[in-house]
C-alpha cells in the first residue's frame, strides 16, 4: 500500500496540472537579402501586403501599446498587440487580443536572419487550443503561417 501511494500522488498531480502550450514553428529559406525580407515584414501593419487572408490592417495605440486590427477576407477580425520589436535583429513579437481563431494565450514572433546567400524566415507561435483540440488548433495556425510565408517569399523576390 505504501509503495502505491507515491504513484497515486504523482498521477493526481499530473492530471491536475494545466495542459502544456502548443508550439508551431515554421522556417523557410528565401532567396533574397535579409534586409529585403525585413522591409517586406518589418512594418507591423505591412501584413496586409503579403498575407493572402488579410484584407486590411489598421494601426492604433492604446497608451504605449501598438495595436493592429486585421480585417480578414471573407469576414472577421483579429486584434493583435506588438509586444517586442528589434529592428536591428529583424524581429518582432505580438500577442492576439481578440480573434475567431481556435487559440487562447497566443504569443508569436517573426524574424529574419542571414542564410547562405539569402535569408531564413522563422515564424513561431505558442498558444493553448480553445474550442478545438490541439491538433486542429496547430493545423489552423500552421496553415496561416504557411500562407503568410509564401506571400512573404513572393513579395520579397
Amino acid at each position: 500500500m505504501k509503495k502505491s501511494l507515491p504513484c497515486i500522488v504523482v498521477a493526481a498531480a499530473l492530471l491536475a496540472s494545466p495542459a502544456f502550450a502548443i508550439d508551431v514553428k515554421k522556417t523557410q529559406a528565401i532567396p533574397a537579402a535579409p534586409i529585403t525580407v525585413w522591409k517586406t515584414i518589418g512594418d507591423f501593419c505591412g501584413i496586409q501586403t503579403w498575407h493572402p487572408a488579410v484584407e486590411k490592417c489598421v494601426l492604433s495605440k492604446k497608451g504605449a501599446d501598438i495595436i493592429r486590427t486585421l480585417s480578414l477576407k471573407g469576414g472577421g477580425a483579429i486584434v493583435e498587440k506588438q509586444t517586442k520589436r528589434d529592428d536591428k535583429a529583424m524581429t518582432y513579437s505580438y500577442t492576439i487580443l481578440e480573434s475567431p481563431l481556435p487559440v487562447a494565450n497566443y504569443n508569436s514572433s517573426i524574424s529574419v536572419g542571414a542564410s547562405g546567400g539569402g535569408s531564413m524566415l522563422t515564424w513561431l507561435g505558442r498558444f493553448d487550443a480553445k474550442g478545438a483540440d490541439d491538433a486542429k488548433a496547430s493545423e489552423v495556425i500552421g496553415g496561416i503561417y504557411d500562407a503568410g510565408i509564401k506571400g512573404i517569399a513572393d513579395k520579397a523576390k
